[in-house]
């Protein structure tokens, strides 16, 4: 991979506006049910390892995605605990939006699709052994 130095400039604004958007919409994905959190964290830590170093090595060190970076980064893999907290968050917040769309059941829909995607998303991820 190239470094940030060695990447056009007009690329390296691409790939920080790529990440700045996945990491938000990560961010998004803690509390918006079938939003898959973990993938955009990732993405956007591609994107600023070639973007920005300042900014990759802020999100490696944050308290809460930090962990899930660097385990991507070292093992391309996620521990089981990640993936089982990332599927049983996503569980938790659908229950909480289907019983609250009950009533409408288009909306439901589109909630528990989006759901089954974020689910196979994360599933998807290569899981690492103990």
């Amino acid at each position: 991979m190239p470094s940030p130095d060695e990447t056009p400039r007009a690329l390296r604004w691409l790939l920080w506006l790529a990440g700045t958007v996945s990491l938000g919409l990560g961010i998004l994905g803690v509390a918006l049910p079938g939003l898959p959190t973990t993938p955009f964290v990732l993405l956007a830590a591609a994107c600023y390892a070639r973007a920005s170093p300042r900014l990759h090595g802020w999100l490696r060190g944050h308290r809460f995605f930090g962990p899930m970076v660097r385990d991507w980064e070292e093992h391309r893999s996620l521990s089981r605990r990640t993936k089982r907290f990332a599927q049983i968050t996503m569980l938790l917040m659908v229950s909480l939006s289907a019983w609250g769309l009950r009533e409408r059941p288009v909306l439901l829909g589109v909630v528990l699709v989006a759901a089954a995607i974020g689910v196979w998303v994360v599933a998807r991820i290569p899981t690492r052994g103990p």
